[in-house]
């Protein structure tokens, strides 16, 4: 394998941005059962409710290693079922420390008879459709940083450990590329295996297979109350000690700029930035770096532009998504360069805000053709 092709393919992997959304929008336009396929509520038994609030009054003994807190059940529907009752409910949480507001989940409890004029919580699992909790998949072993909180389900604490000690690395690298401010805390996730990674993200095993790590989390302004960067252990425990860095910071970078990223910021903007934090404390070359395009500059191949949000698509052609990253990079790097580090800062700031055509203008003032013929000769030379 090629140099730099087992740390940097890796990083084929976020789109977090297109990403996350569609889960996003699943919770926000559907948050409750009712009109989503649920069955009718009962609303008239208000024993039920009782029980799930009494249950629900504090985090279950089994969680005492995670700092939740805030946590509590909000029963949105009921349905009895003989001496059974199952209510749908919107799980609300924070990691204490680390969530600037709620986490939600739906669940759904199931209750069973407990005397004549009482319930008792028999189960509590996903609601039908939603993506399980952490927790839901095994006992959590929980490992804190100087700046992060790694969570882990059948993993060893040294592998944990080995994680919080890169992601606390990761965030200083991160407040350096990004001066803005930020929490300055990551809450890293780490599932058993890939099957168990996806569940948690709600998309088949394939769509992350060979990939190091994902973020999930809300895009925009405002609080982005559950950040999370979910390991692949499998992609991950393949990269060598530079690459779980690279990953970490990439990821990273995307947690501390969510407020600036809207559906406004082109993917080779998110992504580049992204890459460009990871890498620009680092002493790889582009050639090196950028293996896939290096080869495809030197048979000819030039990019007539600065990729398209579709060109990061998952399912894609591997070599293809990979030039499409590197590219993104190689445009902020020569951004920096040309512009500095600070243009680069605003540019994406108010590329979030604006049209990229009135962004550019106003932080670099070129517009998209001139900065794409920057970014072509730019290739040229460092990659032909």
């Amino acid at each position: 394998m090629p140099p730099g092709r087992r740390l940097v393919r890796p990083l084929r992997l976020v789109r977090l941005v297109r990403l996350v959304r569609p889960l996003t929008l699943a919770l926000l336009l559907c948050p409750l059962p009712t009109g989503c396929g649920a069955a009718p509520a009962d609303t008239t038994d208000p024993t039920v409710r009782r029980a799930v609030a009494d249950w629900a009054a504090a985090p279950p003994a089994r969680l005492a290693g995670i700092p939740l807190q805030g946590w509590s059940y909000e029963v949105t529907s009921v349905r009895r079922d003989g001496a059974r009752a199952f209510a749908r409910a919107a799980l609300h949480y924070r990691l204490a420390g680390y969530d600037a507001a709620p986490a939600d989940a739906r669940r759904e409890v199931e209750l069973v008879r407990a005397g004549a004029d009482g319930w008792r919580v028999a189960a509590d699992r996903p609601a039908p459709g939603a993506p399980p909790q952490l927790w839901d998949q095994g006992a959590v072993t929980a490992v804190r940083g100087a700046h992060a909180l790694v969570l882990g389900v059948g993993q060893g604490e040294r592998t944990l450990s080995g994680i919080a000690a890169e992601a606390d690395r990761a965030v200083p690298a991160v407040s350096a590329a990004w001066p803005r401010p930020w929490a300055g805390r990551v809450v890293v996730l780490v599932p058993s295996t890939l099957d168990a990674m996806a569940a948690l993200l709600g998309r088949p095993a394939d769509a992350y297979r060979g990939m190091g790590a994902v973020t999930t989390g809300r895009v925009g302004a405002g609080p982005a109350p559950a950040d999370r960067v979910v390991v692949n252990p499998e992609g991950y425990a393949g990269l060598s000690e530079a690459g779980r860095g690279v990953v970490l910071t990439h990821e990273t970078t995307h947690v501390a700029t969510r407020a600036a990223t809207s559906a406004k910021t082109p993917l080779w903007l998110s992504e580049g930035f992204a890459d460009w934090a990871a890498y620009r404390a680092g002493d790889r070359g582009p050639a090196e770096a950028a293996p896939e395009l290096a080869r495809a500059v030197r048979r000819g191949e030039l990019p007539g532009a600065l990729p398209a949000d579709a060109d990061f698509a998952f399912g894609g052609d591997p070599e293809a998504s990979a030039r499409s990253y590197e590219g993104a990079w190689l445009a902020c790097r020569l951004i920096a360069a040309r512009w500095g580090d600070a243009a680069l800062v605003r540019l994406y700031e108010e590329a979030g805000r604006a049209p990229l055509p009135t962004a550019l203008e106003k932080t670099l003032g070129v517009d998209e053709a001139e900065l794409t013929r920057a970014w072509r000769e730019a290739l040229r030379e460092q990659l032909g």
